[in-house]
């Protein structure tokens, strides 16, 4: 949590923003996330607007999230037979657990310009949007996306976003959580091939990759992207297994204590292990197939 502290990047910053689970039972999940400490908002439906002006189009998911003070957690199910649907089924096909890492960006529009100009091929840039509640009544959480075509990333939805509604999004009342959850700092993915997957990640975050004992570590101006060879996952994370590769396979929350976590995490009956300064814990099985790292916040954070 050193780096920019502040929720949304400004200028040429880019950050890692949430992460996403497919999940098949939206409410199981949500009762998982609650079990693990964390305070989960109410399902919403996503939707894009009418190119003819009707009424907005359903995108095919919808979601529960986890808002953080720093990015979220975010849980997809399916909602609609589209072919955003359809690839939400081809992921989850995969395996259930964490396909999505978003990452954001002042400008999406010149982003979509600088990743066509990288070489990716590219999606036309689409405003989506999904309704909330508030405390003042219904509202709106609008963002643009920037996506690649389908193959270009085949870690899962990898997208860049602009938030336009701060907000709507991040509100007051769902940022405080039990397990003391402050923000999200990491995504880990298990590798076929580092050095390939470092230059495509290179190429879509702008940021370069540096050599780490297990693979190749990319540093955002907030978050970081390890990427991991697959025998150094399965020797870090043992008894977790690789589904299919490549795998987002752990992603690291700060959190203001790990022990309260671990009393959080014993009371529901959910398991964890110490690893180094950090604490690992299994997704119950409603989220899929993964671990969350936790890493204690510095005292003066």
């Amino acid at each position: 949590m050193s780096q920019a502290n502040r929720q949304l990047p400004i200028g040429d910053e880019i950050f890692l923003d949430h992460v996403g689970h497919f999940v098949r039972d939206a409410e199981a999940a949500s009762r998982a996330l609650t079990r693990a400490g964390f305070a989960p908002t109410p399902q919403s439906v996503q939707v894009n607007p009418d190119p003819a002006g009707g009424a907005p189009l359903p995108t095919g998911t919808g979601n529960i999230t986890a808002m953080l003070p720093r990015g979220y957690v975010e849980v997809l199910f399916k909602a609609a037979e589209t072919p955003l649907g359809q690839e939400f089924d081809s992921g989850l096909e995969r395996y259930a657990g964490v396909h999505l890492a978003a990452f954001a960006v002042a400008d999406a529009a010149k982003a979509h310009r600088r990743l066509g100009d990288s070489g990716f091929r590219m999606r036309a840039l689409i405003d989506m949007a999904r309704p909330v509640d508030t405390v003042a009544g219904p509202g709106t959480a609008a963002f643009t996306l920037a996506r690649v075509s389908p193959g270009e990333m085949p870690e899962g939805r990898i997208q860049v976003l602009t938030h336009r509604t701060e907000a709507m999004v991040w509100q007051p009342r769902w940022l405080l959580h039990p397990n003391g959850a402050l923000g999200l700092a990491s995504v880990m993915i298990a590798e076929a091939d580092v050095d390939e997957a470092a230059q495509r990640f290179t190429r879509f975050t702008g940021r370069n990759a540096r050599a780490a004992t297990l693979g190749r570590i990319i540093e955002l101006d907030r978050g970081r992207i390890d990427l991991v060879r697959a025998e150094a996952f399965t020797q870090l994370l043992p008894g977790l297994g690789i589904p299919s590769l490549p795998f987002i396979g752990a992603y690291t929350i700060v959190v203001r204590s790990l022990a309260a976590v671990e009393t959080i995490f014993a009371n529901a009956g959910l398991h964890t292990r110490r690893m180094g300064h950090a604490l690992v814990a299994p997704f119950p099985d409603e989220l899929g197939h993964g671990v969350w790292m936790f890493a204690q916040a510095a005292q003066d954070s």
